[in-house]
C-alpha cells in the first residue's frame, strides 16, 4: 500500500501505545510499518534532502502533532508513552485522528498557529494549511520546526551530565562572541556549589571576565541561588555573570537581578537557551537551505535603458 501521510498515522501511532509501555521511537516506527505493511522498497524511500526516511518522517510529524495536543509523552530521551488524555481518546474509539480532531486541545493550536474559533469548512487533509499563503506555511512551518527542535535541546540537556552541561553553556558563550579572539573561556570544575561552574576572560590580562553558573535542573531556580551566585562573583572580582538553565527562574530570583548594584547578571531559561544555541549553531546542525526570490522591478524598468 502507499505510504500513509502523516494524519493517517496518528491513530495507529496511539494505538501501538496502548499497552502502557515506553516505546523508542524507532520500534514504533517497525510496528507502523508491518502494520502497513510498506515494502522494503518503501520504508527505504528517503527525503528529497537524503537525511532521513519518508515513513520514519511522517511518524515523527504525527508524534509531534500528538504531543502538543497532550495525547502522548516524552518520558525520556528517545521514547514515547500513551498519556492519560490519550488513554481517554482511545476509549472512545475514534475512527480516525488527523488535524482537525486536535484543534480541540488548547496547547495544539499554539502549535499550528490556529484559533479555535476558525470554523471555515476545512477539509481534513488540508486543516494545518489552509487560509495561509505559501509565504505564510513555509513561515509557519519554520517556526514549528524550530520549536520542535528547541523542545529535542532542551530533552537532550536535560538528561547529560552537569559537566558536559557546563562545558555546553561555555561553548554557547563564546559562540555568542564573548571572549573575543583574544579571550579564554573554561569550565572551573567546581559542580555542585552556589558558586561559579565556567568563566569567560574577555582580555588576555583577565581585566574583564564573565562568571558562569549553569543549572541543569527540572525545577524552578530560586532567589537562594541568585544571591549564592553574586556572592561568589567576588572571589574573582567579576562585575558581570550569566545563569543559564534548562528550567525557569523564580520571580523573586528575576526581582533580586533587577536590584543588584553595581554587578550585572543575566538570567537564561530553557526556552531561551534552546533558542539561542539554534541561532549560534551549537548542538545543531544545518540540513536544508532554502532561498526566496522575487522579480526585480529595476531589472525590467525599460525607461532607463
Amino acid at each position: 500500500m502507499p505510504i500513509p501521510d502523516f494524519q493517517s498515522v496518528m491513530l495507529p501511532l496511539l494505538e501501538t501505545l496502548a499497552d502502557s509501555k515506553e516505546w523508542r521511537m524507532r520500534d514504533v516506527t517497525e510496528a507502523l510499518a508491518n502494520r502497513f505493511q510498506l515494502s522494503p522498497e518503501e520504508r527505504k524511500e528517503m527525503l528529497p534532502s537524503g537525511q532521513q526516511t519518508l515513513f520514519s518522517n511522517r511518524v515523527a510529524w504525527a508524534k509531534t502533532h500528538l504531543k502538543a495536543a497532550g495525547l502522548l509523552l516524552n518520558p525520556t530521551r528517545g521514547k514515547v508513552s500513551l498519556s492519560e488524555e490519550g488513554r481517554k481518546v482511545l476509549a472512545g474509539t475514534p475512527t480516525s485522528i488527523n488535524c482537525r480532531f486536535l484543534r480541540q486541545y488548547p496547547s495544539y493550536l499554539e502549535l499550528v498557529g490556529r484559533s479555535r474559533s476558525d470554523d471555515e469548512e476545512i477539509s481534513a487533509a488540508d486543516d494545518a494549511t489552509a487560509e495561509s499563503t505559501p509565504l505564510e506555511l513555509m513561515d509557519k512551518s519554520f517556526h514549528a520546526l524550530r520549536r520542535a527542535t528547541a523542545d529535542d535541546l532542551l530533552l537532550k540537556l536535560k538528561s547529560c551530565s552537569s559537566g558536559f552541561f557546563e562545558t555546553v553553556v561555555v561553548k554557547l558563550l563564546q559562540a555568542m562572541g564573548y571572549g573575543g579572539v583574544t579571550g579564554e573561556a573554561l569550565v572551573t570544575g567546581r559542580s555542585g556549589d552556589a558558586g561559579i561552574d565556567g568563566i569567560i576572560k574577555e582580555d588576555k590580562l583577565g581585566l574583564d571576565v564573565v562568571c558562569i553558573q549553569a543549572k541543569r535542573w527540572e525545577g524552578t531556580v530560586g532567589r537562594p541561588v541568585i544571591q549564592g551566585f553574586v556572592g561568589s562573583m567576588d572571589f574573582v572580582r567579576a562585575r558581570k555573570g550569566v545563569i543559564l538553565t534548562t528550567s525557569q527562574f523564580s520571580r523573586e530570583a528575576v526581582d533580586f537581578v533587577d536590584r543588584i548594584e553595581g554587578k550585572k547578571v543575566v538570567l537564561i531559561d530553557g526556552p531561551h537557551l534552546a533558542d539561542l544555541m539554534i541561532e549560534h549553531n551549537v548542538g545543531v546542525l544545518r540540513t536544508k537551505c532554502y532561498e526566496l526570490k522575487e522579480v526585480s522591478n529595476d531589472f525590467f524598468d525599460e525607461d532607463d535603458g
